[in-house]
């Protein structure tokens, strides 16, 4: 589902992410990555050892509806 997101603009908000996502493998030791998504500016940003540089900082389409399948996940997943 993340893959799917549509690639959007910046907005200004100062990047307060809510939500994040974090992938191990099966040692469980380091995450791969972790992407944190802010749905006020529409920015994901990436690290771990899985991320090349070029992919840290991207932009997504919060209106879209992939975005909002994505973020009722999130808030399922959150008591």
């Amino acid at each position: 589902m993340i893959e799917s997101l549509p690639v959007g603009e910046q907005h200004r908000c100062g990047f307060s992410p809510g939500w994040s996502v974090r992938a191990y493998a099966d040692t469980l030791d380091l995450a791969l990555f972790e992407a944190a998504f802010c749905f006020s500016c529409h920015e994901v940003r990436m690290h771990g050892t899985a991320v090349p540089p070029a992919l840290a900082t991207q932009f997504f389409d919060a209106g879209a509806p992939q975005a909002h399948a994505l973020l009722a996940l999130f808030r399922e997943a959150a008591p």
